[in-house]
């Protein structure tokens, strides 16, 4: 059903649930997309919220519920008892949606919850899952998959099969272990079709296949699922026995985050934060980078005031300090970015330093000799001064090598004493190369008046 978010639907989706009336607008809501009514649950109150999910199926609720934003599932979720909680939403849910819900509970709430759940087998999966870090392939997986054994025999694996996929929505592979659970393999689903009644599943399986630790890191996953174009990945514990899988709509969610994590921290934002969020959440995230820029700005007022003589001699300097501070800044951010991206995608590590200092230098010095040409030119034509102009370049040319060298090594050194590399492309580098970037202006200004 193609659906549009129009300020026109919502007002009329208002008044029909402040006027508790039968509409067909009412009706159609369950044949909408989750994403599509978790959406719309976004523009209205939380009163207007569980009005809306008493129009809904229980099924299609459960799926909205998992959609939602944290602080909206949260206005929905906080009046409603344990038991309804248990019983009208994560009693219909996969495993691993369900403790990601239950992990923004308080331990009583969480522990009220668990025991209200009527199938014991979901509750002891999520107990399982909750012991799992979040950012882990444990905290990721559900414990929903279908697995055969690799003696069984044609008829014993497909009745297995066909009971084990009535509690999976989406059956993406079949994994085979052994008598000990031990992942060994997997079993297309086309070959077993097509196999003689007589065969077994030690005939048609393959013995290929990948599968993470429980422990292993999210973006780790990511990496690999994403390298391999895997839609689904097994996860294993330490003796290797097969505990539950990865899907790809998991990995996606890991991925986003990830670029959004990155996207503020190069933004100077220190912690995750949303638009939603209160007003002493958003400064704190915030606050620590700007400090760090103000005392950058305090620095580079000393370099400025150090050399004031040698603005009394050159005044015009001073209209050039925001061009100097500014190619700093860019050079540093784009080499920075540069390496993060490299980074996140293991094609780069502390092992390439110097290739890439050595790559990097060349680059600097192209763009810098380009873009002190272009400031040597206008000088001379503009403002009709040899030695301004003879300063302006030299320091610009020498600011774009630095920066461009400060944002390649910066985030590969962080990266080798297991420092998130994306703090390099921020604020860091900026104030940093901001005041280097004086430094070597006036520096260089004052050789100039000094020889001449």
């Amino acid at each position: 059903m193609q659906f549009e978010l129009t300020k026109e639907y919502i007002s009329e989706l208002k008044s029909c649930l402040e006027s508790n009336l039968e509409a067909d607008l009412l009706k159609d809501i369950n044949l909408l997309h989750p994403a599509d009514i978790a959406d719309i649950s976004d523009e209205l109150t939380a009163d207007e919220v569980v009005l809306l999910y008493q129009c809904l199926s229980d099924e299609v609720a459960t799926d909205v519920l998992v959609e939602l934003e944290e602080d909206v599932r949260e206005r929905l979720l906080k009046n409603l008892s344990p038991q309804e909680i248990a019983e009208n939403f994560i009693d219909n849910m996969d495993s691993d949606d369900a403790a990601d819900i239950m992990a923004e509970f308080s331990d009583e709430k969480k522990d009220k919850v668990i025991s209200a759940i009527p199938d014991t087998e979901l509750a002891s999966d999520i107990v399982d899952l909750l012991h799992y870090p979040e950012d882990s392939a444990g905290g990721l997986m559900a414990k929903e998959l279908i697995k055969v054994q690799i003696n069984w025999t044609l008829i014993t694996c497909l009745r297995e099969m066909r009971r084990q996929a009535e509690d999976i929505e989406n059956v993406y592979t079949i994994y085979v272990t052994d008598e000990n659970d031990k992942l060994i393999g997997t079993l297309s689903l086309k070959k077993l079709l097509l196999a003689p009644n007589g065969s077994t599943v030690k005939d048609l399986y393959f013995d290929d296949v990948r599968s993470a630790k429980a422990y292993e890191k999210s973006d780790e996953i990511a990496s690999i699922m994403e390298k391999y174009d895997l839609v689904v990945l097994p996860v294993v514990d330490e003796l290797n026995r097969l505990i539950g899988r990865i899907t790809i709509d998991d990995i996606v969610d890991v991925i986003k985050e990830e670029a959004d994590k990155d996207y503020q921290m190069a933004s100077g934002i220190s912690e995750s934060v949303d638009s939603t969020d209160s007003v002493m959440v958003l400064t704190r995230a915030r606050l620590p980078w700007l400090l760090i820029g103000l005392l950058g700005g305090i620095f580079g007022a000393l370099v400025i005031n150090q050399y004031q003589e040698t603005l009394q001699i050159y005044p015009e300097m001073a209209l050039f300090i925001p061009l100097i501070a500014a190619m700093g800044g860019n050079v540093g951010v784009q080499s920075s970015a540069i390496i993060v991206q490299g980074l996140a995608n293991n094609s780069l590590g502390f092992d390439n330093l110097f290739q890439r200092l050595g790559k990097e230098f060349l680059v600097a010095t192209v763009n810098g000799l380009v873009c002190s040409v272009l400031i040597l030119i206008y000088t001379i034509l503009y403002k009709d001064s040899y030695d301004l102009a003879a300063t302006e370049s030299t320091a610009l040319i020498l600011v774009i090598i630095f920066a461009g060298l400060f944002g390649t090594f910066v985030p590969l050194m962080l990266d080798k004493y297991k420092i998130d590399p994306a703090l390099a492309t921020g604020p860091f580098i900026t104030t940093m190369n901001d005041i280097v970037g004086l430094f070597i202006y006036f520096g260089i200004g004052h050789l100039m008046y000094t020889w001449l």
